[in-house]
């Protein structure tokens, strides 16, 4: 018998409890077949009948320091018993393509978890990749209508993540939005809620008096994914930024009309 604390492995939006012990993997039974649907003292009479099955006891310390008994598999066994999971079986179509997922990846998961502390999943690179292209592809799409430093920097940005690195940027080119400059400043979550929108109009005021001309727009993404329009500013007018709040929360500043 083994005791330790159980690894936590993020799987398909649950988690697969495991310990390592020495070159052996042994995954906990009971919290697999829960998230599965399956029950587990019937998959254990089940396992029971297999010669290939290797199954053991552990002695797990729980988040709250107790400990628990719990049956496990050692990693060829639970790669086995997951491949002899009839999904034709089972009722609804969630939880066949959740077992199917389990069958095709769930051993790759462990793998990759106790070999780097990560476990990758293959699907949403592939789709942050694909996201990336597309940014590439509007960047490219609003050219001529967007600041060429802004343009610059947004597309260094992107390319920068794709490749893993950081972006290299004229500190001076790098985009600078409202509601980061206003967090600067200390602002939470209801004081950029009642300050952004004048302050923004303020500084758009203050850049055409300096400029002549509105500021380019760009499209941003939100936290809740959607694409929304913003004035596309840079470091190089942080100057005007200090000048807005000085007006705004110093009083240091009168912007004229």
């Amino acid at each position: 018998m083994t005791e330790s604390t159980l690894s936590l492995v993020p799987f398909k939006g649950q988690v697969i409890e495991a310990q390592k012990d020495g070159e052996s993997v042994r995954v906990a039974l009971k919290p697999v077949c829960e998230n599965l649907g399956l029950d587990v003292n019937g998959q254990i009479q089940r396992l029971k009948r297999q010669p290939w099955a290797v199954t053991c006891v552990i002695h797990a310390t729980g988040s709250d320091g107790k400990t628990y008994e719990m049956v496990a598999l050692d990693r060829r066994t639970f790669t086995m018993w997951l491949a002899t999971i009839d999904t034709s079986r089972v009722k609804s179509q969630a939880a066949r393509d959740l077992i199917v997922a389990y069958q095709q990846e769930a051993a790759d998961a462990l793998d990759a978890y106790f070999s780097t502390g990560v476990a990758v999943n293959e699907h949403l690179l592939k789709a942050q990749h694909l996201r990336r292209l597309e940014q590439v592809e509007l960047l490219k799409a609003v050219e001529g209508l967007v600041h060429p430093d802004f343009l610059e920097a947004k597309t260094r940005i992107v390319i920068a993540r794709e490749m893993g690195e950081t972006p290299e940027l004229d500190p001076k080119t790098r985009p600078l939005y409202v509601q980061d400059y206003l967090r600067e400043k200390g602002l939470g979550r209801t004081g950029l809620k009642r300050h952004a929108g004048p302050f923004g109009k303020d500084l758009k005021k203050l850049y055409v008096k300096e400029h002549g001309r509105d500021p380019q727009r760009a499209d941003i993404t939100t936290g809740s994914g959607q694409i929304r329009k913003v004035n596309a500013y840079t470091e190089a007018d942080r100057p005007l930024f200090d000048r807005v709040w000085a007006d705004r929360f110093d009083g240091s500043y009168q912007l004229t009309a």
